[in-house]
């Protein structure tokens, strides 16, 4: 083995290891604990196939782990939505209505988060990001390889939808 290619594996063995807790935490708040160790384990996979690409500055290699595990996120959402739908017709086709869900209307916590789940996905990540995982715009930045200008008006884009849905309990997000 050359000893670039040892240089890269340690660094990449290094981030994994500093950041692997944060990143179940991550993926925990996305896709739910039972998932998130599946997803941790696909995150994991993905950045040993890119291997050649994990930065040289930790921070860096930090937003690039969370950049992989962002696209792992969007694949199990894409996932979930195809069975969703597919449970749907089988509903459909079958005759059986949907639960009903009136108990829980009243939840403003179950009002916030459907609200953010009905988000472009894109501005839902900025906004989960920000409030569940405590990063800054500019460290999304980051790890979406996006402008800080994008972030900025996505995270307000956002913030304003959730105004327009929430109505007055828009105070939670802010």
């Amino acid at each position: 083995m050359s000893a670039v290619r040892r240089a890269r594996d340690e660094r990449l063995t290094n981030a994994l290891d500093q950041n692997a807790r944060d990143l179940l935490r991550y993926l925990e708040r996305r896709v739910g604990s039972n998932d998130a160790p599946d997803a941790l384990s696909d995150t994991m996979i993905a950045a040993w196939k890119g291997a050649a690409r994990v930065p040289t500055n930790p921070v860096e290699a930090r937003m690039w782990l969370f950049g992989i595990a962002r696209n792992v996120v969007l694949n199990h959402s894409r996932g979930e939505r195809r069975r969703s739908r597919l449970a749907e017709r089988l509903r459909e086709s079958v005759g059986v209505l949907p639960a009903n869900n009136d108990a829980a209307a009243g939840l403003d916590v179950l009002d916030v988060l459907d609200a953010i789940q009905r988000l472009d996905p894109d501005l839902s990540e900025v906004i989960r990001a920000v409030h569940w995982d405590g990063f800054s715009l500019a460290e999304i930045s980051q790890y979406l390889g996006l402008p800080a200008s994008t972030v900025r008006s996505r995270y307000h884009r956002a913030k304003r939808e959730l105004a327009h849905v929430l109505g007055s309990q828009v105070e939670l997000i802010q």
